[in-house]
């Protein structure tokens, strides 16, 4: 052989090898590189940390958690239903009621992050049992051991674990010691989930609902579970019965109607039997199954009994709003309720907005064109002197969002405004029944309206066919 050509296939045998070598490196580094680890949420039922719980923390000496908290360890979060309140109690409410009153120990709420709680729902019908400071005071409490209270003011809170961003609503449908509680259906959880859907990848409902010691759901918490899910829940987890009732799947999703007891100090036979949720999120979906805890004869201390046999499929994700190739989502929520959205592209982050006070966002293509993001924000106008809702309409850019148009409250003053779905150049508002004229914040009157954009700004839509899907669009019922 030609020495010239001998070296020239010896040095193309060498560069082949080692291209396949590198290639090969390639592969074998990418079936080493180590898979995304499986998020993992747990729900527990109701917590009591006074009365006979309280006793029994005293006497025994003993940490109520003991037997869980490997188990706790292991989870990245941990959620239950606190019920009671720390603080002095409101000897009017004690008077006025004859349902039970929980006065917990500030130095309880500390065995809570122990345990290794990091979120707590504050929203039931014991949250008001020393009044709005007692709740007020538990929430701090709760804040300064580390715990994220969640409750109706200032949901939803979201929670971004591994680039899944999670978002909790809280509901009360019991009266507390006041007589209030939320009404399902509701404008304002309605744009709660709104607003949890379209800037989380799932929406999680933790309600507090149904009647005591029955160990199935009533209807009225079937018909709850139907709208949440209508409007954005992925998962519903119960609590107040203090009983376990059988969970099912309604429309796709799982709901648990009630987990029971957690630690409590009831003591018949079916109320000392608990159920915990353990969610895991892998793969662009998520799957829960779930643990039975019991409490001994002479202990309302959890412990593990074993696995269920509920058997549910997984249930995918959703994407957060994606308007013209950027994808926006809540990262942070401040001190006053306020969120921070940060866009991102291609997995870059590329700005961050200064907190607002958005209580509902959804997005259209609102001149049949372009994308657009629409909010409803809070914020004050001449218009009635006062802080109310306020529609926005902005571009949002690779640089920022820009403001392209704002209005007090479009026609009339304003309840909601939504893009219609399936027609997003139509925008659907619930409006008072009074007018900027004349005044009445009080009223019980609404009517429905249905607007075009311009492209500076919104006008009436005579079009009788977008008036009665706005009108169906509203019909909360």
């Amino acid at each position: 052989m030609d020495k010239a050509l001998y070296n020239k296939t010896k040095c193309e045998l060498s560069r082949n090898y080692w291209i396949l070598i590198i290639l090969l490196s390639a592969v074998v580094f990418q079936g080493c590189r180590e898979k995304p680890k499986e998020i993992k949420i747990l729900f527990t039922g109701d917590i009591l940390l006074a009365r006979n719980v309280e006793v029994e923390i005293k006497s025994r000496r003993q940490f109520p958690w003991t037997n869980m908290e490997s188990l706790f360890k292991s989870e990245d979060l941990v959620m239950g239903n606190l019920e009671g309140a720390v603080g002095k109690p409101d000897n009017k409410l004690i008077s006025d009621s004859a349902a039970p009153i929980f006065k917990v120990p500030k130095s309880n709420i500390t065995l809570l992050s122990q345990a290794g709680f990091k979120i707590i729902s504050v929203e039931n019908n014991h949250s008001l049992d020393n009044g709005d400071s007692g709740k007020t005071e538990t929430i701090n409490e709760l804040i300064k051991t580390n715990i994220s209270p969640v409750f109706k003011d200032n949901s939803p809170q979201f929670f971004t674990i591994r680039g899944v961003t999670v978002a909790i609503v809280a509901i009360n449908l019991i009266p507390s010691h006041d007589k209030t509680c939320q009404q399902i259906p509701s404008i304002e959880i309605r744009q709660k989930l709104r607003v949890a859907k379209n800037l989380s990848n799932m929406v999680i409902v933790f309600i507090h609902w149904g009647s005591e010691l029955f160990e199935w759901p009533n209807q009225n918490q079937r018909n709850a579970a139907k709208w949440l899910i209508e409007n954005g829940a992925d998962l519903i987890i119960g609590c107040h019965p203090h009983v376990i009732q059988q969970p099912e799947m309604i429309d796709g999703k799982p709901v648990f109607f009630s987990l029971g007891n957690h630690l409590f100090d009831q003591k018949d036979p079916v109320t000392k039997e608990g159920l915990m949720i353990q969610c895991s999120i892998n793969n662009g979906s998520f799957e829960c199954k779930g643990i039975l805890t019991h409490t001994g004869r002479n202990s309302f201390f959890p412990e593990v009994i074993g696995d269920t046999d509920y058997s549910f499929p997984s249930v995918p994700l959703h994407n957060t709003l994606n308007i013209s190739g950027i994808t926006l989502r809540q990262v942070l929520t401040d001190e006053k309720g306020r969120i921070i959205i940060e866009a991102s592209s291609n997995g870059k982050t590329l700005w961050q907005t200064l907190p607002m006070d958005i209580i509902s966002i959804s997005k259209g293509k609102l001149d049949g064109k372009n994308e657009y993001l629409f909010t409803l924000e809070r914020h004050f106008s001449n218009m009635d002197d006062d802080i109310g809702i306020r529609p926005y309409v902005y571009s949002v850019t690779k640089t920022g969002l820009i403001s392209r148009w704002r209005g007090s409250a479009l026609a009339w003053p304003l309840l909601d405004a939504d893009v219609l779905p399936g027609n997003n150049q139509i925008l659907c508002a619930l409006h008072r029944g009074d007018s900027f004229i004349n005044l009445n914040p009080n009223t019980n009157k609404t009517h429905i309206a249905a607007y075009k954009w311009d492209g500076f700004g919104f006008k009436g839509d005579d079009d009788s066919s977008a008036y009665l899907s706005c009108e169906k669009y509203y019909n909360l019922k």
